[in-house]
């Protein structure tokens, strides 16, 4: 793979119909409001269809074998919307099928900077009739409700009869994976037709669910190009609007059919259907009106702004640097400005962990989001905020005080099944007050401060001091929790949790005392201010000094040691392997933790202990959750083993592209995605900021001649450019007056808007061999 174009295009050249739905979530396209899997046109062969509204879903029942108090009862699952990306083809009859006849020429492309999906095919059906089929397919970032695809076809060698048909169709096939618990609770046939409508070659289709109350409309508008002599027909159904082409086609001659749709959705007790169908045909008029060209240069444009904060440049491994750009395209794409809905665990590109948010858009993305495009950060902690209600009410529920959020969610309520890994996961609250401690400070947002996130952090804040209690040693302790290793359940102190609490209550303290009129408002006394703090001072934090390592959670260390020898390549994930009751009682860690304490909270760790907790914790972490191999790779590049990191690099940037934990399929991992940036960010480029100042501690692999990434600090664009000798930071924007403040390896510098700073890259630490991983489980070696 070469530098150029080739870095800014993801492509197959297969049609490898085996793997489609893999391709098919590489291949989806969204803006955060609308998302369509990159299925092929014609819509089979298919892996697994998707036409996602953010936030559109159906409810169902949760069973248990024994219920409980406080179980929840019902949950909601990602549906798909009617499908407005269908382009069907039939050949002198036969329909277009690359599974059948013969496939001459198969290419696919996601373009980075475009924003598109093209695709280019040679097909000869089984009676030996050639036709080119090319389609380019985009969902607009300027446009919330428009989507389009533009599809043409021609012969081949010789003349052929065609038959087109665009359609809109809703309740499409989903089919079940009933061999992992972590895919999607499928509902066959969720919508219900209310109403629908064509005028000439246009038409709309308006639906509801039963049970959740909502209501989805969506029009399409068309734009053909055909010979004179092709004859143009439409079909109604209460599931399918249909826009049919049919006619010969000489060489050199070609139909061309372009399909603007526009998508809505709203509570059923809102907005009515008839009013829903009015808003979406004009908007795919509007776009129609604009043509498929003006929709492609927004894009472009949008991108192109995008990519100037965004872009990450890796000379020495252009197939990272490809990946971390994919990665980054598709966290811009899964964000949106509006704070109605926010960024679901698997974007909008599948129905993985049916369509949920949960920690991984605080724990993860939004570190990415709050650098490269802060507005979209800002909006999803706004959705936080806007659910407070229901935190508060589930922590009344639980009997805990202020706001427990849940650990899965669609619209704000609890949607997880009583598990002990995932209910007992309270860390949950401290991500999203720790991702709103790093907004304020990475932006100067006082506004959202007081508006929003004042609020977060107190009412979490009064989470952890209602569920902690003093010892009577004067230490503060957090009992009955599940950090983030959910092989490790229930348990007390947890070192990650502790620590992200301690950083919650300081926070809180800090916001009630800037923001006095929200802390009025929600009656915050100073004694209860005082109480945060004193917590916060006397966490317990486990120490395990016989070992010289911090210990995950109280008493991890002195459990029996998991038998890696006897654990088979085929065992992994163990989870699907080994009843959770063995795992939960050995030292075997599936995802980072102490790990990520470190990370997340680098000051309160010495060199040292970092460097022997790396090494501890790398031993005994199985990495089967894709969370884990970007926090791991951070802390072994800063101790010093930057050959496991950069192999681990690999691993967390090539985790849906190369499909390595086989679960691509059900839509990308967004967070491992959001992880190859904080690798570059964070690992190489030592990027630390938990104390509300910008620094940096740069180190580059073996691998790497040259590192380049931007980031926004207070309103400016910082761009950083690291080489093995030096490392240099400039404003690119900034005015003569303007002017940041920030340390590199522990020198203080500020940077102006008219002079760049460069500083020497000091040596590596010298540390002693890598750490051993568990058997068969070492990141390939890159």
């Amino acid at each position: 793979m070469a530098h150029g174009d080739d870095g800014w295009r993801i492509r197959r050249t297969t049609a490898d119909v085996d793997r489609l739905d893999e391709t098919e979530s590489i291949f989806a396209l969204s803006n955060g409001w609308v998302g369509w899997r990159g299925t092929l046109d014609e819509g089979a062969p298919c892996g697994m269809p998707g036409s996602y509204l953010n936030g559109f879903h159906e409810q169902h029942e949760l069973t248990y074998p024994e219920g409980g108090y406080a179980f929840p009862e019902r949950s909601d699952t990602v549906i798909s919307a009617p499908n407005a990306a269908l382009v069907r083809l039939w050949v002198d009859g036969e329909p277009l099928d690359l599974r059948t006849g013969t496939t001459r020429h198969h290419h696919r492309e996601l373009d980075l900077r475009a924003g598109v999906v093209r695709r280019e095919t040679e097909w000869v059906s089984p009676a030996g009739r050639g036709v080119r089929i090319r389609s380019t397919r985009l969902v607009s970032l300027p446009r919330r409700p428009v989507a389009a695809v533009d599809w043409e076809v021609e012969p081949l060698d010789g003349p052929v009869r065609v038959r087109i048909c665009a359609d809109l169709l809703a309740n499409e096939r989903v089919p079940e994976r009933a061999d992992d618990p972590r895919a999607a609770s499928i509902i066959h046939d969720p919508l219900t037709a209310e109403t629908g409508r064509q005028d000439g070659v246009d038409g709309v289709l308006v639906h509801r669910t039963e049970r959740s109350g909502q209501r989805v409309a969506v029009a399409v508008a068309h734009r053909t190009e055909a010979p004179d002599e092709a004859v143009t027909d439409t079909e109604l159904t209460d599931d399918r609007f249909r826009l049919a082409l049919t006619g010969a086609l000489r060489p050199g001659e070609r139909i061309r059919v372009t399909t603007f749709a526009a998508y809505e959705c709203a509570p059923v007790d809102g907005t009515p259907a008839g009013e829903l169908a009015d808003v979406v045909v004009a908007e795919a008029e509007a776009a129609r009106a604009d043509g498929f060209d003006a929709l492609l240069d927004a894009q472009r444009a949008a991108l192109d702004a995008a990519w100037a904060t965004a872009d990450v440049e890796l000379d020495g491994d252009p197939e990272l640097e490809q990946a971390v750009r994919f990665g980054v395209f598709h966290l811009l794409q899964a964000g949106r400005g509006d704070a109605d809905h926010t960024i679901p665990a698997k974007g909008l590109t599948g129905n993985g962990y049916d369509g949920h948010v949960l920690w991984d858009t605080e724990g993860y993305v939004l570190p990415v989001l709050t650098y490269l495009a802060p507005d979209l950060a800002r909006s999803a902690l706004r959705w936080r905020h806007a659910h407070l209600p229901e935190a508060r009410e589930r922590a009344t529920e639980l009997r805990l005080t202020g706001a427990t959020f849940p650990w899965r969610t669609l619209g704000g309520r609890e949607c997880s099944g009583y598990w002990p890994a995932g209910s007992a996961g309270l860390h949950v609250n401290a991500d999203i007050a720790d991702a709103v401690l790093r907004y304020v400070a990475a932006t100067g947002d006082t506004g959202f401060r007081a508006e929003c996130g004042a609020e977060l952090l107190i009412e979490t804040a009064r989470l952890w001091h209602g569920h902690g209690h003093w010892d009577d040693r004067a230490a503060f302790h957090l009992t009955g929790v599940t950090g983030p290793d959910e092989y490790s359940a229930l348990v007390d102190d947890n070192v990650f949790t502790n620590l992200m609490a301690r950083r919650n209550l300081r926070g809180a303290a800090d916001a009630a005392e800037s923001c006095p009129e929200v802390a009025d408002r929600l009656g915050v006394e100073p004694s209860e201010v005082a109480g945060w703090r004193a917590a916060a001072d006397a966490v317990h934090i486990p120490y395990d000094h016989k070992r010289g390592v911090h210990e995950q959670s109280a008493g991890f260390t002195e459990q029996p040691e998991w038998d890696f020898a006897a654990t088979g390549e085929d065992d992994y994930p163990l989870l699907l392997h080994f009843p959770y009751q063995e795992l939960y009682r050995k030292q075997v860690v599936k995802q980072a933790d102490l790990v990520l304490a470190m990370l997340r909270c680098p000051g309160d760790f010495t060199a040292d202990e970092k460097a022997r907790n790396v090494a501890y914790y790398e031993a005994r972490t199985v990495r089967d959750s894709s969370l884990s191999a970007s926090a791991q790779a951070i802390l072994a590049a800063e101790v010093g083993h930057l050959d496991l990191a950069y192999d681990l690099f690999a691993e967390t940037a090539l985790q849906d592209l190369a499909d390595l934990g086989d679960k691509t399929a059900d839509g990308l991992h967004l967070a491992s995605l959001a992880g190859a940036w904080l690798v570059v960010a964070q690992g190489f480029g030592g990027l630390r900021d938990d104390r509300g100042v910008l620094s940096f501690e740069p180190r580059l692999p073996r691998r790497l001649t040259r590192i380049a990434f931007h980031l926004r600090w207070r309103g400016q664009r910082l761009r950083v450019t690291l080489t093995p000798e030096t490392a240099r930071y400039e404003l690119p924007d900034a005015g003569p007056g303007d002017t940041v403040e920030l340390w590199h390896h522990g020198e203080q510098l500020h940077l102006t808007g008219t002079t760049p700073v460069s500083r020497p890259m000091p040596p590596v630490p010298t540390v002693g061999p890598e750490p051993t991983s568990p058997r068969g489980r070492r990141p390939a070696r890159r």
